[in-house]
């Protein structure tokens, strides 16, 4: 499979706009969702290898990648739930499992507390189902003050690095390079909807406890974006928590093999 900015190289008709995705592999579905002022090219070296063994869809939240951005309606994690939904039916998708990483993570719990009778099971990968902290509402404010005075591109310069393990930011700076680029195509208003979409979201720490399907929760011990504490935050029966020992924010590109192999024994226990 080639670098590319999004692995969505389909679209499909929304309400005002499109919504591309990338389809790979056969068997079980296996949804991946990307996070904030990224792509589905966050997921190239992962679905590759889980194509291997499953049906592979990565779509392109609004306003990211290759997808559209309506000119009426929001970003909440609702909305883009509503999204995720309409994919599943309209690909005729069994009881997908879907995996959200950070912003994607907010969707596939809105999607599970709203339509969990669509679901085979989920998982967040670096998310958190805890609400933004008041601190983290005023960054939300200042990144979108940020981005409507100095538009998109030096927030993302800015932004991604972060995301990163400090010694990857080195090591791995090339990919560094080419996550940046891909948030480039992020529409700067959608940065700014979604942003605020974020600031909103509630507590769902009780869709994970009380959830009627497998949960999968995955954390970074070098991530200082959503720290495992914020990952962690329910147990029981139905919930597999991993944990990435070398991974930041972004195991899917620091530790993709790890991460694999997490995702591959989780989805064929489901």
């Amino acid at each position: 499979m080639t670098i590319s900015k999004t692995l969505a190289d389909r679209k499909l008709p929304m309400d005002g706009f499109e919504l591309a995705y990338g389809e790979f592999g056969q068997g079980r579905p296996l949804v991946l969702v990307h996070g904030f002022c990224g792509s589905s090219a966050y997921w190239r070296l992962t679905a590759p290898e889980l194509a291997r063994h499953f049906r592979v869809i990565t779509p392109d939240l609004r306003g990211h990648g290759a997808s559209g951005l309506p000119q009426n309606g929001g970003c909440s994690m609702e909305e883009l739930a509503g999204d995720l939904a309409r994919l599943i039916e309209k690909l005729a998708l069994d009881r997908p499992i879907v995996l959200g990483h950070s912003l994607g993570g907010y969707a596939a719990l809105a999607l599970a507390e709203t339509r969990s009778g669509v679901l085979g099971g989920f998982g967040l990968v670096h998310s958190t189902a805890l609400p933004d902290s008041p601190e983290a509402q005023a960054n939300r404010d200042r990144g979108i003050a940020r981005i409507r005075g100095e538009g998109l591109r030096p927030y993302v310069e800015e932004l991604v690095p972060k995301l990163f393990a400090p010694e990857h930011r080195e090591s791995m700076a090339d990919t560094v390079r080419e996550m940046i680029e891909a948030g480039w195509a992020t529409n700067p208003e959608g940065a700014v909807r979604t942003l605020e979409g974020m600031k909103r979201r509630p507590d769902r720490s009780a869709v994970l406890r009380e959830a009627a399907v497998p949960v999968l929760l995955v954390a970074g011990e070098r991530d200082a974006v959503v720290p495992p504490e914020r990952t962690f935050v329910a147990d029981g029966p139905h919930i597999r928590a991993v944990r990435l020992a070398k991974a930041g924010h972004m195991g899917m590109l620091e530790t993709p093999d790890e991460l694999v192999a997490a995702i591959r024994s989780f989805a064929e226990g489901v």
